[in-house]
């Protein structure tokens, strides 16, 4: 496991290296993967770091912007972000990998930032199987056999649901909250009015009247802003910080996404019948065997009671949990060195 204060020294130089690196390494994995530069949101000031220049490459249904940093043939990191949210949230992870000698990509989740559908035809399916074979199909056209995943919120599912179906792409799992595959018909059954009340969003999106808010630009971001604070309620973000994230949400297919996985989640919209089978697979909650690290943040509304214990039963294989004090949702964001830390530990972990 890697020390702490390795990563603290790493730490103090995040801020810079975040940019740098990201730079650098993106520019020399054209040659090697195909990807091709484009614009993505800036820093809204000098003070907020940013990766530099993204990358662009046809996945699948989509042409994916993500960025990367750290060296071209280094074991390969997958960070994946959660709504209403956008790559920034790895931010100070990605330079602490990098410096270890991870390549770690961070892409736009299918209708977030530069991520675009190749055709105006295909169904805008958030679904959940199809959101981790965008993912699939990306490690695919960089041609990365297999990598660490690790995400929170949408990005822990997708991590989940991929090394539950395809371990063999999963070298280790990172998954915030722990065990997050979607079972509609369990979905039906009401929660605690404490549970139901931290979820208003998704009732909402449910309503014509949620998809013409989240259609108009103004409340788009005022809902977004509304739901950070009261994810994580100690994280003191600034406006720059949110602007940077903000921009993410001016993708076209945006609304269509984000209400799409909403209703889906809840039985209220139909997926796309050819992935019938894997949500099938999906609903019986297949246990996931790859080593595991998962974290909570104990601020976090939405973080089971307890220290895992409600979904250690879903990792057979080996496994650490940590809870992270004072933390609330967007984990790597709020403790970008306890995430980084959690990917190093996941990666080392070993069957006994």
């Amino acid at each position: 496991m890697v020390s702490r204060r390795s990563f603290g020294r790493l730490a103090g130089a995040g801020a810079v290296a975040a940019s740098l690196t990201g730079v650098s390494s993106t520019a020399s994995a054209q040659s090697k993967t195909g990807g091709t530069p484009a614009s993505g949101p800036t820093a809204a000031n000098r003070g907020h770091p940013s990766f530099g220049a993204l990358r662009q490459i046809n996945a699948g249904v989509l042409d994916v912007g993500y960025a990367e940093a750290g060296p071209t043939h280094g074991p390969a990191v997958i960070l994946l972000h959660g709504w209403p949210y956008d790559i920034h949230s790895y931010i100070a992870v990605a330079p602490l990998l990098a410096a270890k000698g991870y390549r770690v990509i961070v892409p736009y989740l299918r209708g977030h930032g530069t991520t675009r559908f190749l055709s105006g035809k295909t169904f805008r399916d958030a679904q959940q199987s199809v959101v981790a074979l965008d993912i699939i199909a990306l490690m695919d056209a960089l041609r990365i056999e297999k990598a660490v995943l690790a995400g929170y919120d949408w990005g822990a599912r997708t991590a989940d649901i991929i090394a539950a179906l395809w371990p063999e792409r999963c070298k280790a799992l990172v998954s915030v909250t722990g065990y997050l595959i979607t079972n509609r018909e369990a979905n039906k059954q009401p929660q605690p009015p404490q549970a139901e009340w931290a979820w208003w969003y998704q009732y909402y999106f449910s309503t014509e009247r949620g998809r013409l808010g989240l259609e108009n630009k103004q409340y788009r971001r005022e809902l977004a802003r509304l739901v950070w604070k009261f994810n994580s309620p100690t994280w003191n973000f600034d406006d720059a910080t949110f602007d940077r994230t903000a921009a993410a949400f001016d993708n076209p297919d945006y609304v269509a996404i984000v209400i799409h996985n909403y209703r889906w989640r809840l039985g209220l919209a139909a997926g796309d019948p050819r992935y019938d089978g894997l949500e099938q697979r999906l609903a019986k909650g297949p246990v996931i065997g790859v080593p595991t690290v998962t974290l909570d943040g104990e601020r976090d509304p939405f973080t089971p009671a307890g220290d895992g214990a409600m979904y250690r039963d879903k990792f057979s294989g080996p496994y650490a949990h940590r809870t992270l004090k004072g933390i609330g949702h967007n984990v790597p964001q709020e403790a970008p060195q306890a995430f980084a830390e959690a990917v190093v530990q996941a990666d080392t972990l070993r069957h006994g």
